[in-house]
């Protein structure tokens, strides 16, 4: 086996670190996906709502993912997996995990759960209808046909079951929505960022669409693109999402086409296109820079995660931003201006 030169590149251009939010978003929503996530909801409409009331994970959510994933099956990768992970495994990308995705990747095969030749996928090894890597077959993957075999490749049965699995198996709670888009009061204190919902409530938070807030549980406020653009009120289901795939912007595309593939509305809040976005080196240097203040940032890589995201806010309200946690070009001035 020799190693894929091309999967070396593609490790520094995932879209939903990269791309612009909206961009992201647009096009995850975007083009005939909608369409095609109604259709494959109505022929898979029966195996939807027993798989939702088996593990209590919303079909929305499950076709969500499904269609973030590969298109509703249109497009499931075409790489070899042993090749991508052994690849990837190579060059340490990401420690030890693609090291370890390999070894079980041949214990499918050892054990006889898969073909070798069934090992197709993407570029990061990922499988099926909806993208497992190996360790969630082994852990997730359901024969919800009841063939004996856990078909993730070509039964979509077996990968709605296995998605709702998979969701359920981190922590997913029935009956509590993964968020919604809200509006903010005039002259809201944006330090109010995590509290229950009818503390929200009480300081004059209101869904986007007209609806009411939940009556019991808490959440938080996210700021995709800053407290200028559309804001979300998110609960512990949104980071079961992000058990998928880690990125706020893939967690939201799964979120967002859910819902519109039920007739939910675009976006209220408009997104602030015009507004000079930081390059990675940029955010790097606001990385280091909270580093030199004693807040945590995890790696300095030019992503904003939950951990920086944090630290901004901190940065923020000591330099008299609204702590939104979403890096700008204020910010790295005044942090340059007085460190």
């Amino acid at each position: 086996m020799t190693p894929d030169a091309s999967i070396v590149a593609l490790t520094k251009k995932q879209a939903e670190f990269s791309a612009p939010i909206w961009s992201y978003l647009e096009n995850a929503v975007g083009g005939a996906r909608i369409q095609r996530g109604r259709e494959a909801a109505a022929e898979n409409a029966s195996v939807l709502a027993q798989v939702e009331a088996r593990y209590g994970v919303p079909k929305e959510v499950v076709l969500g993912v499904w269609g973030m994933e590969t298109n509703y099956g249109s497009f499931k990768g075409n790489k070899d997996v042993i090749r991508s992970l052994a690849t990837l495994a190579s060059i340490r990308y990401r420690g030890d995990f693609f090291r370890d995705e390999l070894l079980t990747a041949l214990e499918l095969i050892e054990k006889g759960y898969v073909e070798r030749s069934e090992l197709k996928g993407s570029w990061a090894g990922a499988m099926g209808h909806t993208q497992f890597m190996p360790s969630s077959y082994m852990k997730y993957a359901v024969d919800w046909t009841g063939n004996g075999h856990a078909d993730i490749w070509t039964s979509s049965s077996d990968a709605i079951a296995s998605t709702a699995n998979y969701l359920k198996g981190y922590g997913w709670v029935p009956g509590l929505p993964w968020g919604m888009e809200v509006t903010l009061p005039q002259g809201f204190d944006h330090r109010l960022d995590k509290a229950s919902f009818s503390a929200f409530a009480s300081a004059g938070i209101r869904r986007a669409d007209g609806g009411r807030l939940p009556s019991s549980g808490e959440g938080r406020l996210f700021y995709p693109a800053g407290h200028t653009g559309p804001v979300m009120l998110l609960t512990a289901n949104f980071d079961v999402i992000k058990k998928y795939n880690s990125s706020d912007a893939y967690a939201l595309g799964v979120a967002h086409l859910g819902d519109r593939l039920l007739g939910g509305s675009a976006f209220e809040g408009e997104w602030p296109r015009s507004d000079k976005r930081l390059s990675m080196e940029e955010v790097k240097e606001i990385q280091r820079r909270l580093a030199a203040m004693g807040l945590p940032v995890g790696k300095i890589d030019g992503r904003i995660g939950e951990q920086s995201r944090e630290s901004v806010k901190k940065a923020q309200i000591k330099h008299g931003l609204p702590p939104d946690g979403y890096p700008t070009l204020a910010l790295l001035q005044r942090m340059r201006d007085k460190p």
